[in-house]
């Protein structure tokens, strides 16, 4: 299937992408070690030293380090002199990625490296993402990830979309799919377990674990010179709900259908799609809005199912799928990414190698 021809100025693709095995706890490890050798791994891949790339960017959260300006002390394990072009999100690496990508796109950069990484293993990620709620109304009544997740997962079950030996099934299949998946933290069968917050049970949420993730950017040529069959970003877009929970129907995503459509997610077949559903109701969402059918393989990595680092997870979809695309196991593939809330904050990709 012959690419689609690029929608904006400039083609831009992923040459590259490297991960961390995701694991439970890496007390041992700082936020650099853990985050170096994905850093020297994928710029091995394109042959390119630190000091050859046009544009650096990262994603991370100071809630998880516990610490102001945290993502400074990782620029240590990029190298910041002689000093670099840089810039750092506050979100999952998927959208320093965005920013990357729009460099380039502006024509400030060729070549852009993008990394992310989050350590949830020393708090209660649970009660630090009630941070991120509405600060009046929703955030003092302290309501966890898992418990409002459940509200979702309850709404979808209420409206017959779903049920609970259906959520089962996703899970069931995502960690089965994770056992080809070296980096993933849980892999093959793991018991449902009992309910973290009706009806979700223990195996319906994501992992608690730690990791990193990085991927290079490249224009044009510079892409074909790195890469023997780039992955093209031939579509990108990200899109927003709105922030108080009661205005919203939790079985639907609007703003994923919305982003899909701009990127282009409708205008050809799919073979391939990572979405980022750190629980498995939210997959039934995003199949709805992505329009999925079965022909379509959904996480063949395992998905954030087998393991969820934060703030790295979302890169982790668009770089798993461009690996795909990389090893001709797929032409055309959606990367999707979320933040907040029940599917609050959605980023989505299609990402297409050359005709073989």
């Amino acid at each position: 299937m012959p690419k689609t021809p690029s929608r904006y100025a400039r083609e831009v693709a992923v040459v590259a992408f490297a991960q961390s095995d995701h694991r439970r706890d890496t007390s041992e490890l700082s936020e650099v070690e853990m985050v170096m050798p994905v850093l020297h791994q994928v710029l091995a891949a394109t042959g390119l030293k630190a000091g050859e790339i046009g544009f650096t960017c990262s994603g991370s959260s100071d809630y998880l380090a516990g610490r102001a300006f945290s993502f400074t002390m990782t620029l240590d394990g990029v190298g910041a002199w002689p000093p670099i072009s840089e810039s750092h999100v506050e979100m999952d690496g998927a959208w320093a990625l965005y920013e990357a990508w729009v460099k380039i796109q502006t024509g400030e950069a060729d070549t852009a490296l993008v990394y992310s990484y989050g350590k949830s293993s020393p708090g209660s990620v649970r009660d630090v993402l009630t941070r991120q709620l509405d600060p009046y109304y929703v955030a003092p009544l302290w309501p966890d990830s898992v418990a409002l997740a459940a509200l979702q997962a309850q709404a979808l079950i209420d409206a017959g979309e779903t049920d609970e030996p259906a959520l089962a099934a996703i899970g069931a299949r995502s960690r089965t799919d994770a056992e080809a998946n070296a980096y993933a933290q849980l892999r093959g069968a793991v018991p449902q377990g009992d309910y973290q917050v009706a009806p979700l049970r223990t195996g319906d949420c994501p992992p608690i674990g730690d990791g990193a993730a990085a991927v290079i950017l490249a224009a044009g040529d510079t892409a074909r010179r790195l890469c023997e069959r780039p992955a093209w970003i031939t579509g990108i877009d990200h899109r927003i709900e709105a922030h108080s929970l009661g205005v919203r129907d939790l079985t639907d995503s609007p703003s994923t259908r919305i982003a899909a459509e701009r990127a282009g997610v409708f205008e050809a077949a799919v073979d391939t799609a990572e979405l980022h559903a750190p629980f498995s109701s939210q997959e039934v969402v995003l199949r709805k809005a992505l329009g999925l059918g079965e022909e379509v393989a959904v996480n063949p990595s395992g998905g954030a199912l087998a393991a969820n680092p934060m703030m790295a997870a979302g890169l982790i979809r668009i770089g798993e799928a461009a690996a795909r695309i990389h090893r001709g196991e797929s032409d055309r593939a959606v990367a999707h990414a979320t933040s907040g809330p029940c599917l609050q904050q959605n980023l989505v990709a299609v990402l297409e190698g050359d005709a073989r």
